[in-house]
């Protein structure tokens, strides 16, 4: 099993002799602890739920579905990881509040001249005559973000087992400091 809970910190630039500069998301991931493991026999399924420090009062879990099952009270820290691995990261995306539809969809909005007072980004028309109403999943202005999302694809670039830290080149869902988890595609 390699996957790791961890807290997002930022991004940088890390510089390769081969691939030049890159653009990596820094995860930092304390020593996680295996809180339980779940047994097909027992649950139907097979699953090991980790458990990280969020900050000193706090701990997260999060479960994840596994054939290989460890035993209760591991510890699981970066070093399951190697340079070159492909892992995908899950997160909440930020939330950025109630949006219009210009910024939530990115529709291009009304004229900004030849009679269209103020409506420049309005939504425009909702429906047609038939079915006398707005139909559902009609795209609106309503609240942005804040949701779960996973990146797929992402290379771990460099392991520092010392200062728990994993460099993911590219962008991760959420903002620094939230909690994301890693797992091995």
């Amino acid at each position: 099993m390699k996957a790791i809970l961890g807290k997002k910190v930022g991004m940088t630039t890390l510089y390769d002799a081969q691939k030049g500069a890159l653009n990596v998301t820094l995860v930092q991931c304390t020593p996680n602890t295996v809180r339980m493991v779940r047994t097909p026999e027992r649950d139907g399924y097979s699953a090991v739920q980790l458990e990280a420090d969020k900050t000193t009062k706090k701990k997260v879990r999060k479960e994840f579905r596994t054939d290989e099952l460890p035993e209760e009270g591991v510890t699981v820290s970066v070093d399951i990881f190697q340079t070159g691995d492909i892992v995908r990261v899950s997160g909440v995306t930020k939330a950025k509040g109630f949006q219009g539809v210009v910024k939530r969809h990115g529709f291009a909005g009304g004229p900004a001249s030849h009679g269209h007072r103020h409506a420049l980004r309005q939504a425009g028309s909702i429906g047609s005559a038939y079915p006398q109403h707005v139909r559902k999943g009609t795209r609106m202005a309503g609240r942005m973000g804040g949701v779960n999302s996973t990146v797929r694809g992402l290379e771990v670039v460099l392991v520092d087992a010392e200062k728990n830290l994993i460099a993911l080149k590219g962008a991760v869902p959420g903002v620094n400091g939230r909690i994301v988890s890693i797992v091995k595609d």
